[in-house]
């Protein structure tokens, strides 16, 4: 795994145990745990199946992006995901930081194809997304159940490089 990637506002870095700390206190804001939900308990080691890296800003932890990919060879792609801490919001940090990932996943992991679904109403994070090069496939009704315990709808969105 790389160790580190840069962007033109972000370095990512893969995570050290020093990072759990900023990492936790971002993820208990409330712009946060809007659209990530009640943080597990043993965050950030609880899903092991992803790569994670800490999101750097100035040499600051801003934030996680992590990915995980499919790797059967009829429908390898990989997926995104990304938080940041509410004082970066706003100043293309998520937009270079998925892009600095998507770059990475293409030109390093062999990926034709990344996905993201941020929740229809996170508004910014599309805007982010798009501007990182994604576009909107379609709407999931109902795919995600959110911090509040209901159903919410999610958009679909990929990034596929021209075979």
């Amino acid at each position: 795994m790389a160790t580190e990637l840069r962007g033109e506002r972000v370095v990512l870095r893969a995570l050290t145990a020093d990072d759990a700390g900023p990492l936790r206190a971002i993820r208990l804001t409330p712009e946060v745990t809007r659209w990530w939900g009640e943080m597990e308990e043993a965050f950030p080691d609880d899903e092991p199946e992803a790569t994670r890296f800490a999101v750097l800003v100035d040499g600051r932890v801003a934030g996680m992006i992590q990915y995980g990919e499919e790797d059967e060879p009829a429908f390898r792609h990989a997926w995104v995901d990304i938080f940041l801490d509410p004082g970066v919001h706003g100043r293309g940090v998520g937009a270079d930081a998925v892009a600095t990932l998507v770059r990475h996943l293409i030109e390093q992991r062999g990926h034709h194809r990344v996905t993201i679904d941020p929740a229809v109403e996170n508004e910014a994070a599309i805007r982010a997304y798009e501007k990182a090069g994604f576009q909107r496939v379609g709407v999931m009704r109902s795919a995600w159940r959110g911090p509040d315990g209901a159903w919410r709808d999610v958009l679909f969105m990929e990034l596929v490089v021209p075979q």
